[in-house]
């Protein structure tokens, strides 16, 4: 149809974090981190057009637990875009909502990075633009790892990031038990300690490509907010459980401040028969089986 305009679409894909450090609470109040960041092959979908007035529609499975449109991290980050960049074009945007939502799986930073790719893209900014990057930093703390999403170090308290690191694809199972986790609620519960700088930083050096290696070095690491979430929310620990009881589970462990959880797996098959397995017995939990990469 002529004059009609193009919609565009991004992924979105969850967020998962291999391993979380909390290093302490800053005088500000927030905490520095070190993490190991991965995404998965599912993910929300977000579409664009470029109609000059802002919105957002929100569907999908889990569009009523993300709460009210005006509310939502895309938007946040079209108009942080905008402050930096007057002449970004802005439109409608239709989100398909498929996380689970407060998850742990940084569901509403990897949507509003998908947003702000979008209006890169409609509007001819370079990928490197610097103005994405101080949009994402000012819309959230997930969202700069989630602008280009492949794996990375993520430290501070989301901004400072690593250059991206070659990790071997990892077979794996999502859990989520159907229940939200506030992140403020587990950092609360953390009680971490004041920062004393210079923090000590995790040293990486060993992070191969090779799938063997890369889950030793992961059994040797941790989040550190799972031992609280699980006092926010003790299921956490039955959905644990619940992978680790799998023999061909290479490590279980929790993504972000929860409630979702992984399971690495040996094999593409191992991690699928391990989702049937769970979606047949645990018919209220969010089962997914995925690809990290």
């Amino acid at each position: 149809m002529p004059g009609a305009v193009r919609e565009l679409t991004e992924f979105a894909p969850a967020k998962v974090n291999l391993t979380l450090h909390v290093l302490g609470r800053r005088s500000d109040g927030y905490h520095e981190i070190e993490s190991l960041v991965v995404f998965a092959d599912v993910g929300d979908r977000l579409a664009f057009v470029p109609a000059g007035t802002l919105g957002l529609v929100v569907q999908g499975p889990t569009a009523e637990a993300a709460g009210a449109s005006g509310d939502n991290l895309v938007l946040k980050a079209a108009r942080a875009l905008a402050e930096r960049a007057p002449g970004v074009r802005l439109g409608q945007f239709r989100l398909d909502k498929q996380l689970p939502v407060a998850a742990g799986l940084g569901g509403g930073s990897a949507d509003a990075a998908a947003a702000l790719r979008l209006l890169a893209r409609a509007s001819e900014l370079s990928p490197g633009d610097s103005r994405l990057y101080a949009a994402a930093v000012a819309t959230g703390a997930d969202v700069p790892v989630c602008l280009d999403p492949c794996p990375r170090i993520m430290r501070g308290i989301g901004e400072i990031l690593s250059g991206p690191i070659a990790l071997p694809e990892l077979p794996a199972v999502l859990v989520n038990p159907g229940v939200a986790v506030p992140t403020r609620d587990v950092f609360s519960a953390l009680a971490a300690p004041p920062l004393t700088p210079p923090a000590q930083a995790d040293d990486f050096s060993a992070i191969t490509a090779d799938a063997a290696s890369l889950v030793s070095l992961l059994t040797a690491r941790r989040n550190d907010l799972e031992i609280p979430a699980i006092k926010v929310q003790p299921v956490i620990a039955n959905v644990l459980a619940a992978l680790q009881a799998f023999p061909n589970c290479l490590l279980a462990r929790m993504s972000g401040s929860g409630a979702t959880c992984f399971g690495l797996f040996g094999s593409v098959g191992a991690a699928e028969e391990a989702a049937r397995r769970l979606q047949a017995t645990q018919r209220g939990w969010w089962v997914r089986a995925t690809m990290l990469r």
